[in-house]
């Protein structure tokens, strides 16, 4: 059996996995986020804790708290008429 062109072999996407009482493993883990933070906190405000673990826990409240910092790809684009009309051309091609 095959699927049509432009076509999800699997549209709904992976299914999701639930437990007897009907929860998700996400659930479950947002459930515990206020823990999980505490936690965090706990780690970053302990004096004995090393310095590695007190890293890591401000790095994982920054991100969630603010998201991840934007990387770099080192990719630099630059205006090219030519290469604009190369691309309108394949938009052209392919609703065509």
């Amino acid at each position: 059996m095959g699927f049509k062109k432009g076509q999800s072999g699997n549209p709904g996407g992976r299914a999701k996995m639930t437990m007897a009482d009907g929860k998700t493993l996400t659930d479950l883990a947002r459930e515990h986020t206020p823990k999980a933070v505490d936690a965090l906190v706990d780690v970053l405000a302990d004096e004995k804790a090393p310095h590695a673990a007190k890293v890591s826990a401000a790095t994982a409240l920054l991100d969630r708290g603010w998201g991840r910092p934007r990387q770099d790809l080192g990719v630099e684009m630059k205006s090219d008429e030519g290469i604009a009309a190369l691309l309108e051309a394949a938009r052209k091609r392919a609703a065509g």
